[in-house]
């Protein structure tokens, strides 16, 4: 029995431990290379916090054995019709109220559709990427000047602090901690996950799970929008084109199984978010191109992966 707590404490502070790691080696390497690390601190918190934001509220989805693939998509049409927003009211407070609205209504979308169809999450999420996608255009094409939407820089300048951003994510990250730890909801969603037929004949709803997972989703995905408009203002086809792709790895990063269940944690998001940057910026110290830094990740994402599952193999409950 004590082997078995000390090696899932173990597992569970290695993310945490590799995050040390690599800030480590980023102070030190930093230091033999003259680099401002003050700069490249303040410039890996930029990086990480809009994937740190959306993927916390994206464990409420994994953690029912699911995944969303749309997410960066959805950032970027609820950033985009944000700065449309914007634009027309000159109000910072409607263009957050519209961002955080518009990603809760996209998220419910595909809660909704997948329940009609009885559809697996991920499928319609499949769908809805490509849909996003092709709205993102339209909505440049109509409301920009046809390449970008901007917001006006003076507009957000105040906000763009890592002050103001820090306080984003914390109170987000606290309120998931609150509904996924302190709540019934977050015990039956794990409970879900893990055996759903029990959990269906003890009365607990498939459908309401997964809509109240893809609200919390959502809120994640409009700050996440947000924070975007605030730190660059100028909205393109190319706005958050890589965070749903980092949103993934910045999970597994964190130590969450990709299987979802009792072992899902809320943190996961942050760590490996930090953890992702760190990595990419120390690979860029060693003058590695962003192909070789895309198959390290790759390789990386793979190993944790399988350390996470190594262990759990034969042991999944049927589906």
């Amino acid at each position: 029995m004590k082997k078995k707590n000390v090696k899932k404490y173990i597992t569970t502070l290695t993310p945490l431990f590799g995050l040390l790691v690599l800030f480590a080696a980023f102070l030190i390497l930093g230091k033999m290379r003259d680099i401002n690390i003050s700069y490249g601190l303040k410039s890996i918190f930029n990086q990480s916090v809009v994937v740190a934001v959306v993927a916390t509220g994206a464990i409420f989805i994994y953690t029912l054995g699911s995944f969303d693939i749309s997410l960066g998509a959805s950032v970027a049409v609820s950033a985009l019709i944000g700065g449309m927003v914007y634009n027309k009211t000159g109000s910072l407070a409607a263009m957050l109220f519209v961002c955080v609205g518009v990603a809760v209504l996209v998220g419910l979308f595909n809660s909704v559709l997948a329940s009609v169809f009885n559809l697996p999450v991920f499928v319609t999420t499949i769908a809805m990427l490509s849909v996003l996608n092709a709205l993102v255009l339209v909505l440049i094409k109509i409301n920009g000047t046809g390449s970008e939407i901007a917001v006006p820089a003076a507009a957000v300048k105040a906000l763009n602090t890592t002050t103001f951003k820090i306080i984003v994510l914390v109170i987000y990250l606290l309120l998931c901690i609150f509904i996924f730890s302190f709540t019934k909801i977050g015990r039956m969603q794990k409970f879900q996950c893990c055996n759903p037929i029990c959990a269906k004949l003890s009365g607990i709803s498939e459908k309401k799970m997964a809509v109240i997972a893809f609200a919390m989703s959502g809120i994640g995905v409009g700050l996440g929008a947000f924070l975007s408009i605030v730190y660059a203002p100028t909205l393109t086809r190319n706005t958050a084109s890589s965070v749903g792709m980092n949103v993934i790895i910045a999970i597994v990063f964190g130590g969450m199984p990709v299987s979802g269940g009792a072992r899902s944690k809320i943190y996961a998001a942050v760590i490996g978010a930090f953890s992702m940057t760190l990595l990419s910026q120390i690979m860029v110290m060693f003058n590695l191109n962003s192909g070789i830094g895309q198959m390290v990740k790759a390789a990386i994402f793979i190993l944790v992966v399988f350390l996470a599952t190594s262990d759990q193999r034969g042991k999944m409950l049927p589906r």
